[in-house]
């Protein structure tokens, strides 16, 4: 994108993040539900299709001008970035990687609008941060495909028009082989979503239990057509190595703001007739959750920038959302712990972002994992023994 065009595409989302979600955080926390208005607005912004081609009525932004946009998305409740992510990441990319040209004229420009909503559903409840081991099958019978499985914590399940749904359709074939990907509409007889997941946090993003019996889908309906049969894990690994800068450079922005909350309430709580921002300790957390938010940005520009020459698409993804992850959940610990007492009420911002934070070192790939898939690329034969 023209470097102008982008900074207003930039301004625009700062003062919609800032202005009108920052204000309605406690509600939205409260009520467990994104208001309508800003989803329609978050539409007529583009902001469901920033990352998809324009060809297709997305913005097109790289994974850089990506990243940027999600430091400014970050600095609100990580719900209103969840509403229209999975249609930018791991869903809507499905389409990008491994879609036919039919498949993506048909959906890409309604992902792109908002019209439709995508779910990405991969996990199972023994197959998480390990996909391979997925338990879901799919046969051929005439012309149709028929699902039978089960998938956990798909997020906006309970929304959304389509499932990218990942199932076996070679047990026979190695665990990372003989996987494809369907594209699964909502409504479709045997399909059901199980009533929203109850979570710790992040409050306002719908995740659920979806299952699937006796799913039958047209031929068609397998994404890649017949070149796409078996080449689901690998359309899944590209999806989530760019997923995991994608959700990296969000937990920036929500450390950014971590980062505000905890000045801005040390320059004016007093203890002891002195402004608590006076006392070296607080100082030195203040200062250390600085660092760890520089750390952070830093990080995440430079895994983009080797996302986008293709010279890093597997150690760099890991390295950033290892690192992010566990960066934002220090600079959280330590804004609850700069507020007192006060930080651990209800209605207070950092007590908030205290539990949206915690899940960020579990999906996408937790912590422990992100860990084996950077020593084992760099281990190579060595770290099999």
């Amino acid at each position: 994108m023209d470097a102008a065009d982008f900074s207003a595409v930039l301004s625009e989302v700062r003062r919609f993040v800032r202005d009108r979600v920052v204000p309605l955080e406690a509600e939205i926390d409260e009520k467990d539900e994104m208001p309508a208005d800003i989803r329609e607005a978050a539409k007529k912004m583009g902001l469901f299709g920033f990352a998809l081609p324009e060809e297709y009525g997305g913005l097109g932004l790289s994974m850089l001008e990506e990243a940027q946009l999600m430091f400014e998305l970050g600095y609100t409740t990580p719900s209103l970035r969840s509403m229209f992510g999975t249609n930018n990441g791991i869903a809507g990319h499905v389409l990008m990687v491994g879609g036919t040209e039919e498949q993506k004229a048909h959906w890409l420009p309604r992902i792109a609008s908002g019209d439709v909503l995508a779910s990405f559903a991969l996990t199972e409840p023994e197959a998480g941060s390990d996909p391979s081991t997925l338990t879901t099958k799919a046969h051929l019978d005439g012309d149709e495909w028929v699902i039978n499985g089960a998938k956990r914590y798909i997020t906006n399940a309970p929304l959304a028009d389509v499932f990218m749904v990942f199932a076996r359709t070679d047990p026979d074939a190695p665990r990372t082989r003989g996987i494809s990907t369907f594209l699964v509409p909502a409504g479709t007889p045997g399909l059901t979503v199980a009533p929203k997941d109850h979570k710790m946090g992040q409050f306002g993003a719908w995740t659920a239990d979806v299952f699937f019996d006796d799913v039958r889908v047209p031929a068609s309906a397998l994404v890649g057509g017949e070149k796409g049969l078996n080449r689901g894990f690998s359309t899944a690994m590209g999806c989530i190595a760019h997923g995991r800068v994608h959700i990296s450079a969000l937990m920036v922005g929500m450390a950014e703001r971590l980062v505000d909350e905890s000045v801005g309430y040390a320059s004016t709580r007093k203890q002891s007739g002195k402004l608590i921002g006076s006392f070296q300790l607080v100082q030195g957390l203040i200062a250390d959750s600085q660092t760890d938010y520089y750390a952070g940005r830093a990080t995440v520009l430079e895994a983009a920038r080797a996302f986008d020459a293709g010279t890093d698409t597997k150690i760099g993804p890991s390295c950033t959302k290892y690192f992010a992850s566990e960066m934002v959940w220090r600079v959280a610990d330590r804004a609850v712990q700069i507020h007192g007492g006060a930080g651990y009420m209800r209605g207070v911002a950092v007590e908030r972002f205290y539990r949206d934070a915690r899940l960020f070192r579990i999906y996408e790939g937790t912590s422990q994992i992100q860990q084996v898939i950077i020593a084992k690329a760099l281990l190579g034969e060595a770290a099999r023994g």
